[in-house]
């Protein structure tokens, strides 16, 4: 591991993404019974990170948000469905990483990779809740497409509105003094 990568103020600024990640976590504009919710732009500041400090830094960071987020509303029926519902959620936006270039393609590919984990441990976990005739593959495309997709439009529309190179500058202003 290189050094740069895990220096304190890189490990800061992290840490306070993923609380900032938590608290806006608790806000929701709408929720569904068996989990998922339309948020406050909870993704806003892993994508953030992402931009600023790369994958590793991020899937750190995502890791312990889907932790958190595990403790605070525990919703548990296997350990897979733990992994694909909690930390990876969180974890795949470290993938915005790579598209540092093309925002909104990095949004979109992170978003994507979110809706696979929540969409296939609906389809092998949740497949139950799906209305009698109803496939488990179509049920959990449907179910969590309801709150993934205004998610991304809502994190779209937070990252148009802040002005991102003096976030940018700050986050990278930061780590040289």
């Amino acid at each position: 591991m290189n050094h740069e990568k895990f220096s304190t103020h890189i490990l800061i600024q992290a840490a306070m993404m993923a609380a900032i990640t938590i608290v806006l976590a608790q806000f929701h504009l709408f929720q569904l019974p068996q989990g998922g919710e339309i948020s406050l732009g909870t993704m806003v500041p892993l994508i953030l990170l992402a931009r600023a400090h790369g994958v590793t830094i991020t899937l750190l960071a995502g890791f312990i948000c889907g932790m958190i987020g595990l403790m605070l509303n525990p919703f548990i029926y296997h350990p897979v469905q733990v992994l694909l519902d909690y930390p990876l959620p969180y974890m795949v936006m470290s993938i915005a990483a790579l598209f540092r270039q093309h925002l909104y393609l990095g949004v979109t590919a992170a978003f994507t990779l979110k809706f696979l984990c929540h969409f296939l441990s609906g389809v092998i976990f949740f497949a139950a809740y799906a209305p009698e005739g109803m496939s488990p593959f179509l049920y959990s495309a449907t179910y969590n497409a309801t709150t993934l997709v205004p998610d991304f439009i809502i994190c779209c529309l937070i990252l148009k509105l802040l002005p991102l190179h003096r976030l940018s500058t700050a986050l990278h202003a930061a780590h040289h003094p």
